[in-house]
């Protein structure tokens, strides 16, 4: 288990660098990353070594073969899923200790049949900015991990 209860879920990531820049990001905040296949990439690829730097080593990161499997392996308390297509604000998302935050792949979000089974568990990051259709997936992961974090109180160590 973490020290700080949250867990990060990438569903079919594609981008090296953003995974590897997600699992810099949860070792810093001592959190578990779940990865559930396919990935875009090999694990052992220089992309997420560039990315996550000398911390992959560190990194609590586990592979689901699949979303069932990753469910049933981890029974998770919480899901809390980060979609543009959401209607609710993630500063609304009542954040609970073991929480998992769950993020769609770079090219095509969460998968079509999340948005009913999980309707009453979609957030998204408010972008009052007219131009921009989303963010990059490793500043998305931040801005939630952050508020998640900020909502927890965890303490810094």
């Amino acid at each position: 288990m973490s020290r700080v209860p949250i867990n990060v879920v990438l569903l079919a990531p594609q981008i090296p660098h953003n995974t590897g820049a997600i699992g810099r990001l949860c070792v810093g905040l001592g959190a578990s990353l779940h990865l559930i296949r396919p990935l875009g990439f090999m694990l052992s690829a220089n992309a997420i070594r560039r990315s996550g730097l000398d911390y992959w080593p560190h990194l609590d990161v586990t592979v689901h073969d699949n979303w069932e499997t990753f469910l049933e392996a981890t029974q998770p308390v919480q899901l809390c899923f980060a979609s543009t297509k959401a209607t609710a604000s993630l500063y609304d998302c009542p954040f609970r200790p073991g929480c998992c935050l769950v993020f769609g792949n770079e090219g095509e979000g969460l998968p079509s049949v999340f948005y009913t089974r999980y309707a009453s568990d979609l957030w998204q990051i408010p972008m009052p900015g007219e131009h921009a259709r989303s963010l990059n997936l490793a500043t998305a992961v931040a801005i939630v991990m952050y508020e998640a974090y900020r909502q927890l109180r965890v303490p810094s160590l």
